[in-house]
């Protein structure tokens, strides 16, 4: 993925972002099926986890996917690595946040950027039901929260997990949240992201009377506005910009010490190239790819329409290289 090129039929960080979420091909032959597990958290909520492969063995490697803003194991890039996996006989599980699977979750809070408590708590449940090699990627919001997983661990990492990848993810929260919050953006995906984090915000008001100010969280129009009165509050900020100063991963990339792979497409409309670490301060075990094309979470290959496999077979070829 480090010398990606898009197919000269879809230009544009755009194009490489809408299409292949909505058209491109994301597996061969069936579609990837999923055993769904549901785990007690400490604070008395629920995660629901969906495994996939069920036909591998118990020792391969496990793949772990974190997946994105709103996302779940039927996003596009979910269901890609889940070909992947089935096609290389590794074994896969996508933990979802709080309230992406589909169910609201209890407690009064939900899932954030920075939550690399809540990924830790998974990844140790996982590492206590497989005893073999295993891996992480998150994707976008995921990706960031991984991260700043590695970094928290540090040198503890390791007994975990041998190698993570984060995929397009905004590591830089606040030139993120700038970029996602103006022009084409604001209108397309901004829209897109609020038409469910909105519903699904008054729906933990209706469980915990009193949570935040209604009012407030119906004008908001921007992931910023959302944040300040939903997300920051929920999960012990003080706003917006205090959570997305302490949530990005970009400032702590030298404190992780497991290999660690940083992908972001410099056309992604969501994460500013200027934002980046340059590509020559790239130091073990960190790796930086930033190739010019891809969009957000994009990365389409082949003739029309195209597919979504070459990233997660590039990525996980970096992977299998550090194991």
């Amino acid at each position: 993925m480090e010398g990606y090129r898009a197919p000269p039929w879809l230009p544009g960080g755009n194009a490489q972002t809408i299409w292949p979420a909505l058209f491109a091909r994301r597996f061969e032959g069936s579609a990837p099926a999923f055993r769904r597990e549901r785990w007690t958290t400490p604070d008395g909520d629920f995660i629901d986890v969906d495994w996939g492969t069920p036909d591998v063995s118990v020792d391969a490697p496990l793949l772990v996917l974190f997946h994105g803003l709103e996302g779940s194991s039927q996003s596009h890039y979910a269901q890609a690595f889940a070909h992947w996996s089935r096609a290389n006989g590794w074994r896969f599980a996508v933990p979802h946040f709080r309230g992406c699977s589909g169910e609201i979750n209890l407690a009064p809070r939900a899932y954030h950027s920075g939550d690399y408590e809540e990924v830790g708590w998974m990844l140790a449940g996982l590492r206590a039901r497989h005893a073999g090699t295993m891996v992480a990627v998150g994707v976008s919001l995921g990706g960031n929260a991984l991260l700043r997983w590695a970094q928290e661990a540090g040198d503890s990492a390791a007994q975990t997990l041998c190698a993570v990848a984060a995929v397009c993810s905004p590591i830089d929260l606040a030139a993120g949240g700038r970029a996602i919050g103006r022009g084409f953006n604001r209108l397309v995906y901004t829209r897109m992201f609020l038409r469910t984090m909105i519903p699904k915000a008054l729906r933990k008001l209706a469980q915990h009377p009193g949570l935040f100010d209604r009012d407030r969280l119906l004008a908001a129009r921007d992931l910023y506005e959302f944040d300040d009165v939903f997300t920051a509050p929920l999960h012990g900020y003080s706003g917006t910009d205090d959570y997305w100063s302490r949530g990005s991963a970009k400032p702590h990339l030298h404190r992780i010490r497991i290999p660690a792979l940083v992908l972001n497409a410099r056309n992604d409309p969501f994460v500013p190239a200027d934002c980046l670490p340059p590509p020559h301060e790239s130091k073990p075990p960190v790796t930086l790819w930033q190739p010019a094309h891809g969009g957000h979470v994009g990365f389409p290959a082949g003739s029309f329409p195209g597919h979504v496999l070459a990233m997660p077979q590039g990525v996980m070829a970096w992977m299998a290289a550090h194991l």
